[in-house]
């Protein structure tokens, strides 16, 4: 199940409080509720629950852990929105058995048709895990029909984790 979250930010108020709940739905719904009782002063009733569940997205994905593990795939194409698509439907065939956190993909201002992915899982194995599965393997065999020469991987073992 994915982390949820609620941020009172994007909650209409006049507190401009700053709060942001995160954790399973249940925890942060349990959570949030008691926090808008006891700092909003709002009743807990039907419409404060339902309005919070409303509220309530997905956690973004953190950028990595120390310990974490990350693939950089350095590829060349001239038709990204099919890769993409591709991708998507990888994302859905896939399902519950995707390993990796978060991708994201990324042109190359300088050289045009130049694109890097950067895949971030728990550990080595998880990628592994995920590399093996017949839907990547699948996925694979697609997008070498889309892209111009062979994909390079570069498999990364995170050291540290800033934010600047």
């Amino acid at each position: 199940m994915s982390r949820m979250m609620i941020d009172c930010r994007e909650v209409p108020s006049d507190s401009g409080c700053g709060l942001v709940i995160a954790g399973e739905r249940d925890e942060v719904l349990r959570a949030a509720v008691a926090h808008a009782v006891d700092v909003h002063g709002h009743a807990d009733d039907a419409d404060l629950r339902s309005g919070i569940e409303a509220a309530l997205r997905p956690e973004p994905p953190s950028i990595g852990q120390p310990d974490g593990f990350m693939q950089i795939i350095e590829f060349r194409t001239r038709r990204i929105d099919e890769f993409d698509e591709q991708v998507r439907q990888w994302v859905e065939a896939i399902g519950d058995d995707r390993t990796g956190r978060w991708g994201i993909t990324v042109a190359d201002r300088d050289e045009p048709g130049r694109y890097l992915q950067i895949v971030s899982f728990d550990d080595y194995e998880s990628a592994m895990r995920n590399s093996a599965h017949p839907a990547t393997s699948a996925l694979a065999e697609r997008l070498a029909k889309l892209t111009d020469g062979d994909a390079a991987f570069r498999n990364l073992d995170v050291r540290t984790v800033r934010t600047f």
